[in-house]
């Protein structure tokens, strides 16, 4: 069985659901909220694990409560946590979500200490597939050098440095549309085709990859055997909570690049994996199961 890695960023997620977004001096009173682990690396490996792949997290939780949750969970779905360090010197990262049920969308508070990361550089493992969220500069940049013939992919979600690095090393740059706006400084108008395609050329400039661009519920776009394509998402009706979407599909995107799909289909199913993910409150809570995610992919042509 191939061996997947996943470097990055865990934390703990509260998610609260509202109605609508609270107003400043005011009480709320809500239902039960959700609590589970997160974190875009984290998410991806859970993910990896429930549809049986042989996976690695790296990554460090305070030596806290919230630490020992998210190493439970992990145990519990068998990722392997060799390389999850528990440390006293920072807090575990927690967040709190207020998700929107009025629209789908959330709203995050993150409370981060300023000092986090791994210590450990050392890994025994060779992976064949790796994954990471640029949070881990050093451990992911030493793993993707060490294995220069695995398939490899960067969760770019926003534009921090470490992130940038990254791309550089990496054979799949698997972008978000904020991303591709700030790092072009242009704005990208899904319905003008001419503007995906300026965006996407000057990315692809810098880093000659294979680049994609994921634009939320309108999709994907990517330069697939010479031409460009905008593969559109699967439409929910009523959204949830799009808390974890981007991760499960970054997560999804990796199974299936890594399992032998071709580019347009492991595009078109992570849509459908991030897509079904906003149905549920909670990031653990809304990860799909393969079969659905095949099952809708085979049934539907989008």
């Amino acid at each position: 069985m191939q061996i997947y890695m996943c470097i990055g960023h865990a934390a703990y997620d509260i998610t609260l659901p509202v109605e609508s977004y609270p107003i400043e001096n005011t009480k709320v009173r809500i239902a039960h909220g959700v609590e589970c682990g997160g974190g875009a690396a984290a998410n991806a490996a859970y993910l990896l694990s429930k549809w049986g792949m042989k996976t690695y997290f790296v990554g460090a939780v305070g030596n806290d409560l919230y630490g020992e949750r998210i190493k439970n969970e992990f145990k519990t779905i068998k990722t392997n946590i060799d390389y999850l360090e528990t440390t006293d010197a920072f807090r575990t990262t927690t967040s709190y979500i207020l998700a929107n049920s009025g629209n789908g969308s959330r709203t995050i508070i993150v409370s981060r200490d300023k000092k986090t990361g791994v210590t450990n550089l050392d890994y025994d493992v060779r992976p064949d597939v790796i994954l990471v969220d640029g949070e881990e500069l050093e451990a992911s940049k030493k793993v993707l050098l060490e294995n220069p013939n695995s398939i490899s992919v960067i969760d770019a979600g926003n534009l921090k440095p470490n992130i940038v690095e990254l791309c550089k090393y990496v054979k799949y740059l698997v972008c978000s549309k904020d991303f591709a706006e700030e790092y072009t400084k242009e704005k990208i108008d899904v319905s003008d085709e001419s503007s995906l395609i300026r965006v996407y050329k000057k990315i692809k400039e810098d880093y000659q990859n294979t680049l994609i661009i994921t634009l939320g519920k309108d999709g994907s776009f990517a330069e697939i055997n010479g031409k460009y394509e905008l593969i559109p998402s699967l439409k929910i009706e009523k959204p949830v909570d799009s808390t974890a979407a981007g991760d499960i599909y970054h997560g999804a995107f990796t199974y299936f690049i890594g399992n032998g799909h071709d580019l347009y289909n492991s595009i078109r199913l992570a849509n459908i994996a991030g897509a079904l993910s906003v149905k549920c409150l909670g990031g653990k809570n809304s990860m799909p199961d393969l079969d659905k995610v095949l099952e809708i992919g085979e049934e539907l042509v989008i």
